[in-house]
């Protein structure tokens, strides 16, 4: 059964355990993401060695891909990817949205996506057919898919929005969350509230308390980094979180980059999630304990060192910066998958080292040093 345990505060850091029907997760924890049943470029073992506790999928492509009648038949997720460890479910509704939205902006389709009382009907990014999902069947689909934490769908408003279409957000993902918590029928999983309100703070308090009166299994405070400021994000986090019951587990959705996650530990967010890690590997930029690397950048031509001389991960005790450049300028996949594989234990050990911190009654010294550390590269040529 699902549960969550605060184990230690440092000033508003926490300290906890959430258990769940496929092992306890420690917090403050960071989710890899694995939207189709797996992560990016990496086998399961490969993603095993970096040490994650917990990982993401999403309910809007499982759904589409490989559909809920192929879930069904391997028995869930878990089963279908091999997978032992937790998994957490994103409803599907924020992808509905800004796939939309990137079509549009891209011009190749106009941005079809239907909004209504019952739900939101969608056009498949893939073949162009229609869909509709309810409160109810995103429910539903979860069930099938296993998740041993889902999340309701909500209605994610983009930033800049006015605050008359912010308010109408909060209302209907207050009356969604309702129909949700009623079509909820596995009392193995758990279902999360999702708190909106853009980035206005009379509507954060207002979703916060009424999403927090309907007693849910954690809260999800969603519709940040969706392209605001930084700090107007921080603004919202520190909105929120005070209104939040102290025994249950909080989710940054979407959350972030190294800073972004040092910063809402801070102010007593448990849980994150991001393509951030995998996506930057990808593309060749390397996090590490002193800052962002471009590893494709001509001064690691001829570099012998590991991408972070303080990293465990494999990619590092095996390769060099020079080898890891060669791989990305000359295409090869490999070079992805040890970034990637690096990026992700650069994550875990950077959670690891924010509870150890937390632990210890230090995050505060933690946090310095962090800081100190990781804005050292950008002093570098």
């Amino acid at each position: 059964m699902f549960g969550f345990k605060l184990l230690k505060k440092d000033g508003n850091a926490r300290l906890g355990e959430i258990n769940t029907p496929h092992g306890s997760v420690k917090t403050p924890v960071f989710m890899p993401v694995g939207t189709q049943g797996t992560v990016k470029a990496v086998t399961k073992d490969q993603l095993l060695s970096t040490k994650p506790q917990i990982i993401l999928g999403n309910t809007y492509h499982l759904y589409l891909r490989p559909g809920i009648e192929v879930l069904e038949y391997f028995g869930g997720l878990h089963s279908f990817m091999n997978w032992e460890l937790p998994i957490l479910t994103d409803s599907g509704g924020f992808q509905v949205f800004s796939l939309a939205k990137e079509r549009s902006r891209e011009g190749k389709h106009k941005a079809e996506v239907i909004l209504t009382e019952e739900g939101v009907k969608f056009k498949s990014h893939l073949d162009g057919s229609w869909h509709f999902f309810t409160p109810e069947l995103v429910v539903h689909i979860q069930e099938i898919i296993g998740s041993d934490i889902m999340m309701p769908l909500d209605v994610c408003p983009p930033y800049p929005v006015s605050h008359t279409t912010a308010r109408d957000a909060v209302e209907k993902t207050l009356r969604w969350l309702e129909r949700s918590k009623k079509a909820k029928k596995n009392d193995r999983q758990a279902l999360f509230g999702i708190i909106q309100g853009s980035v206005y703070p009379d509507l954060r308090k207002e979703s916060a308390l009424r999403t927090v009166e309907m007693d849910m299994d954690g809260y999800s405070i969603g519709g940040l980094s969706v392209g605001e400021p930084a700090q107007l994000m921080y603004e919202m986090t520190e909105v929120v979180v005070p209104l939040l019951p102290e025994n249950k587990p909080r989710y940054l959705m979407g959350v972030g980059t190294p800073e972004n996650i040092v910063e809402s530990v801070d102010r007593g967010v448990d849980m994150f999630d991001c393509v951030m890690p995998t996506r930057n590997a990808r593309n060749g930029t390397l996090f590490t304990t002193y800052g962002r690397l471009n590893i494709k950048a001509a001064k690691h031509r001829f570099s012998d060192i590991p991408v972070d001389e303080e990293c465990d991960c494999y990619t590092c005790r095996n390769f060099s910066r020079g080898y890891l450049r060669h791989l990305f300028n000359a295409g090869e996949i490999t070079g992805m998958t040890l970034a990637t594989i690096h990026n992700l234990r650069y994550y875990s050990r950077l959670m690891e080292d924010i509870r150890h911190a937390i632990g210890e009654g230090r995050f505060k010294e933690f946090k310095k040093e962090f800081y100190e550390k990781y804005n050292s590269l950008k002093n570098q040529p």
